[in-house]
């Protein structure tokens, strides 16, 4: 008896983004040499994957994650914070990511031996603002990715529902905690002394204040 044969789509190791389709093996080398055509460029095990652009919401809390985070590492000179073109390259498997802001401390400024390639491992610490098509599944694979990596600390902000999840190294189950408006985002020792508050990043300066 033959048994028919079915076409299955293949499993995602990005469940994040599209995987591109007619695309060979990829490297991470190659996010550097992809054309810029309105998407975000990442691989995943040799898969070239890739998002479609933020809109203003998302593109306004990575700015302002940036400016606030880039600003106090630069006064204590703890490292170095990037923005949505960092480039990381993970030890081992031909993987890459780009984290909305990313931050890697000082000292690691050593194993970069050169600085037009990716950067050479996993941030320290890394911010992903959450799209409207992403699902709390997906970005959870993501987080997985970067703390199996080596970063220590992500910070995963909600647009819709204005809170920040927080996960650590070592605790892969899921975020340690959720953080809402009465909240501020803390550094910890990853990044030490560094504190924001949660509504101070979702308050929007162009909307004016209600009238006591």
């Amino acid at each position: 008896m033959t048994v028919p044969a079915y076409s299955y789509e293949p499993r995602s190791p990005a469940p994040w983004a599209e995987i591109v389709p007619d695309y060979g093996p990829a490297t991470v080398d190659d996010l550097l040499k992809l054309p810029d055509d309105g998407y975000i460029y990442e691989v995943v095990e040799g898969v070239l994957v890739r998002m479609a652009g933020s809109g203003d919401e998302a593109t306004w809390l990575g700015a302002q994650m940036l400016v606030q985070l880039g600003a106090f590492v630069n006064a204590h000179r703890l490292g170095r914070a990037t923005g949505a073109d960092g480039v990381y390259k993970f030890p081992g498997a031909e993987t890459g990511l780009i984290p909305d802001v990313g931050y890697y401390r000082a000292e690691r400024r050593a194993e970069i031996v050169d600085r037009t390639n990716p950067i050479p491992f996993a941030p320290d610490l890394a911010v992903e603002v959450v799209s409207p098509d992403q699902s709390p599944k997906a970005i959870a694979a993501k987080v997985r990715r970067y703390l199996r990596a080596g970063t220590r600390l992500v910070w995963v902000v909600w647009p819709q529902s204005e809170h920040i999840d927080v996960w650590h190294a070592d605790v892969l189950t899921g975020p340690v905690r959720a953080l809402t408006m009465n909240d501020s985002l803390d550094g910890e020792d990853v990044v030490p002394g560094f504190s924001f508050p949660v509504a101070e990043l979702f308050r929007d300066p162009l909307v004016p204040e209600p009238e006591e």
